[in-house]
């Protein structure tokens, strides 16, 4: 189904939750239907995995942003300084993808101001519940709640993105249900999307007003 899209979009959440993976197909989708799609690449707690190695992005049609030294042997944290577009440049449609967990979330501060003015975001807490550390509702609470108190921002939706690398079905994900609906009662945030192989949806029963992403690329795929 097609939704409403919102200006800029910031995917964050636990250390393999797979937020890029989600990002990078969201990018794909946005570009559909917008001219101008930037991804910008804010994993400055692991430089080597990530959008940023995804160079094909350049080659559909969506501007990468990441650092200067991405894909090189240079470990230095720097924040690229083509991501301040992002913020002034409201032709853009714009997604940013978050380094894992809260200390991940701290490379937002720079931007954190310019997010609270922007009025049409969905800031979105990705979550896989076949995670190790993200099995259960309190674990699950307990990231979001560092992660938010880190980044200085509230999560406006949530992303189930359950799923056992090579080894998902749909039921991996119908067997996620449950939980993730309790997360929602207990946050108070809606579903906004559910992702995964395009043939694992007609077993789903999500409700209309949740998105349903197809999973075509993976980080580091060309």
């Amino acid at each position: 189904m097609s939704m409403k899209t919102e200006r800029l979009t910031i995917f964050a959440g636990h250390y393999g939750s797979g937020k890029t993976s989600v990002a990078l197909n969201y990018a794909l989708y946005l570009r559909k239907y917008h001219e101008h799609v930037s991804l910008l690449d804010l994993d400055i707690v692991n430089p080597y995995y990530g959008a940023r190695s995804c160079l094909w992005l350049t080659e559909r049609g969506i501007s990468l942003i990441t650092s200067e030294y991405a894909n090189s042997n240079i470990d230095i944290p720097a924040l690229p300084p083509q991501a301040k577009s992002l913020f002034d440049d409201e032709s853009l449609v714009g997604i940013i993808d978050l380094g894992g967990d809260d200390r991940g979330a701290l490379a937002i501060g720079r931007y954190i101001e310019h997010i609270k003015n922007e009025k049409s975001k969905n800031i979105l807490f990705v979550v896989n519940i076949c995670r190790p550390l993200t099995q259960t509702v309190n674990d699950v609470l307990l990231i979001k709640n560092e992660i938010e108190t880190a980044a200085g921002f509230k999560f406006t939706g949530l992303v189930n993105n359950s799923n056992l690398g090579a080894k998902t079905t749909d039921s991996t994900l119908i067997l996620s249900y449950g939980i993730m609906d309790e997360i929602s009662e207990k946050t108070k945030l809606p579903i906004f999307m559910i992702t995964g192989k395009k043939e694992y949806f007609h077993y789903t029963d999500a409700e209309e007003k949740i998105f349903m992403l197809p999973l075509e690329v993976m980080p580091c795929q060309f």
